[in-house]
């Protein structure tokens, strides 16, 4: 039960992610956010153990991207 949670929470991060800093055509001058990984599948832990993730978020663009709220499940 435990692992099929941190599946659902995992990805529920991803499309935060992915609605947090906005996914587009923006002109050049504006900051582009890439998702290298846009879901992390966490193998099974102990119940109550603590589990760590961390997601990368590239800018390509030239303008300084700023990302300001992170949601989880």
């Amino acid at each position: 039960m435990k692992l099929k949670t941190l599946t659902v929470l995992s990805i529920t991060l991803s499309l935060t992610l992915l609605a947090a800093v906005g996914v587009g055509a923006q002109d050049q001058s504006a900051p582009s956010a890439v998702f290298p990984e846009t879901s992390y599948e966490f193998s099974a832990v102990l119940d109550g153990a603590k589990v760590v993730h961390e997601f990368v978020i590239q800018n390509k663009g030239t303008a300084t991207l700023k990302v300001e709220r992170v949601k989880t499940g």
